[in-house]
């Protein structure tokens, strides 16, 4: 793959994070990495900062939006 070097460079095209529910039903979010889609768009490639032992992980779009 190509592209691998230059991904670290450009803005992440997906935020991960953590989500847990809890009881009442109400998920709690914690960003824990970010995705970049490769070029073909047929994948990803995903840097965590940390491994959640519970929960799901969550991509969603990165946007210019705050945290």
């Amino acid at each position: 793959m190509t592209d691998k070097n230059t991904n670290a460079s450009k803005a992440p095209t997906h935020i991960a994070y953590q989500v847990r529910d809890s009881k009442a039903g109400k998920g709690f979010w914690t960003r824990i990495g970010a995705a970049w889609q490769h070029g073909d768009g047929n994948g990803f490639n995903i840097q965590l900062e940390v491994v959640p032992l519970d929960g799901r992980i969550t991509l969603r779009v990165a946007s210019d939006k705050k945290d």
